[in-house]
């Protein structure tokens, strides 16, 4: 499979048929949005996903997305891609008052072609953590990192490991008992895909090979769930890391959140992998 039809895949799975067991799919011939369905419990934001416009359609669609997520109370992501049409879209989004997010790489590497290096045990302290009660690990190293408080991601990670353990697996890497890096892969059964998500590593660990082993972790936590791909929202710090190891870009794509309520945390659809 060449990069285009790998695209052409990701494009049908990830985002023209994905569904998530917390959001209600709503799905026209030319925008796909989930919604949450407790939009009150203030850790769910909502998403446009996937979108075929032109210059006719483009401007009534935009004010659709932001009608329907303004009557929920709910703030949205729209995941712009640069293949997306019509070409200028995330400056039209921009102009309605969207504030985009730096671009990511989006890349995927076909876990049959995964390097030696990635099937290999990890050479750090790595678990895989099966208690919710053990998240504030977790969180710990994403709040040190980020300087955010991330209680929204909290509800995520803790509400999906208790009701749907299938679709999630967390990990953190531990040094001398104490938490230093963690992350989470995604992978919904009726998807090829898997996904990376949230890697992040205190300063004064980096460049010691721990978010080398965190992606070990997951390459063989994506075999074992019989994904066919890994994917990844790749960084600028994160691409040159997973590119070495066989990686495929396949497009750049940007979050652009238009916000109904002023004060709601991170979206967790999204949280790229930062290797940092």
């Amino acid at each position: 499979m060449d990069r285009q039809e790998l695209l052409a895949l990701y494009d049908r799975e990830e985002r023209m048929a994905v569904t998530f067991p917390d959001m209600r799919r709503e799905a026209s011939d030319r925008v796909v949005r989930h919604a949450p369905l407790a939009p009150k419990r203030g850790f769910r934001d909502g998403v446009v996903i996937y979108s075929r416009l032109d210059e006719a359609t483009v401007e009534p669609a935009i004010d659709q997305q932001m009608q329907a997520f303004a009557a929920l109370g709910v703030n949205f992501e729209w995941k712009v891609f640069d293949h997306d049409t019509p070409a200028d879209l995330r400056q039209r989004l921009l102009a309605r008052g969207f504030e985009s997010d730096e671009p990511e790489a989006i890349m995927a590497l076909p876990l049959a072609q995964a390097p030696p290096a990635l099937l290999a045990p990890p050479s750090h302290d790595v678990r895989l953590l099966d208690d919710p009660d053990v998240l504030d690990d977790v969180l710990a190293v994403q709040r040190e990192v980020w300087q955010q408080e991330h209680s929204g991601l909290a509800g995520y990670l803790r509400d999906t490991m208790i009701q749907h353990p299938e679709l999630l697996s967390v990990y953190a890497v531990y040094d001398q008992g104490r938490p230093v890096a963690s992350s989470w892969l995604y992978h919904d059964p009726a998807s090829p895909f898997a996904g990376l998500w949230g890697g992040s590593t205190l300063e004064e660990h980096r460049g010691r090979g721990i978010y080398t082993a965190l992606l070990a972790a997951r390459v063989q936590e994506a075999l074992r769930r019989g994904a066919a791909y890994l994917t990844i929202d790749a960084s600028p710090m994160s691409a040159p890391i997973v590119q070495r190891f066989g990686f495929i870009y396949l497009a750049t794509a940007w979050a652009c959140t238009w916000r109904a309520v002023s004060d709601s945390d991170a979206p967790i659809l999204e949280g790229p992998d930062h290797g940092r």
